[in-house]
C-alpha cells in the first residue's frame, strides 16, 4: 500500500465553507477513482508549531503504487487538484510505500 499525505498551506482569506468543500471534494475522489482504499482530512492541530504555516493535511491509501500512478494524472484528481490549488500558498506531497 502507498500512503499519501498532501500538507496545504490555506490562504488567510480561505472561508471555512470553501475549506469544507476542498474536503468534500478530495473524499468524493475515492468513488471515482479506483485504487484509493482510505482518505483522511484535518487542520493542524498541536501546540508544537513545528507546522512552518500548513493548516491542514490529508492522507489517501491507494492499493498498490500503479494505483498511485493512474491516479495522478487522473482528469478527476486534475479538476480537484485546480480546485485546491486556487486556495493555497503552498503544498507538500510526501509518500511511502507500507
Amino acid at each position: 500500500m502507498i500512503k499519501h499525505i498532501v500538507l496545504l498551506k490555506m490562504k488567510p482569506q480561505t472561508s471555512d465553507a470553501t475549506i469544507a468543500r476542498i474536503d468534500e471534494a478530495l473524499a468524493g475522489l475515492q468513488d471515482r477513482i479506483s485504487g484509493i482504499v482510505d482518505y483522511l482530512w484535518g487542520p493542524y492541530r498541536s501546540d508544537e508549531g513545528l507546522n512552518h504555516g500548513y493548516t491542514h493535511g490529508f492522507i489517501m491509501t491507494f492499493d498498490t503504487a500503479a494505483s498511485r500512478d493512474a491516479y495522478l494524472p487522473h482528469p478527476e484528481h486534475e479538476k480537484v487538484k485546480a480546485l485546491v490549488l486556487e486556495h493555497v500558498d503552498g503544498a507538500l506531497a510526501f509518500d511511502f510505500e507500507v
